[in-house]
């Protein structure tokens, strides 16, 4: 996927938005003000995204594309390096995933303000 396919992806979910505030290289989504993926916009094109500690340790492990999350914590964060990653199911699936742990803790959330 190319950056302007995962921005597309990533803001066909709901309630997410999208913005620069970490500068102009770093496009950041969110559902509900939380990050859910950080869009490193120069090269090499990299993602951040969320992910349970024990998938984000497996896929560390499987593909040598996925590394802990650079400047991010590391147990709950992977970076994707996009231009080595060739497998678009698989960076669907991360995104998916991430934005799922995000707006999961936003539902408990509402939930429990009721």
């Amino acid at each position: 996927m190319n950056v302007e396919e995962i921005r597309n992806y990533c803001l066909e979910k709901s309630e997410t938005t999208e913005s620069f505030p970490f500068g102009e290289s770093t496009l950041v989504f969110k559902v509900a003000g939380k990050m859910f993926a950080l869009l490193n916009l120069h090269y090499p094109l990299s993602v951040n995204l969320k992910c349970n500690p024990e998938k984000a340790i497996e896929l560390r492990e499987h593909y040598s594309d996925i590394t802990p999350g650079f400047h991010m914590n590391k147990r709950h964060w992977n970076t994707i390096d996009i231009e080595q990653l060739s497998d678009d199911t698989l960076l669907k699936s991360l995104i998916n995933h991430s934005y799922n742990l995000v707006s999961k803790k936003k539902n408990k959330k509402d939930k429990s303000s009721l």
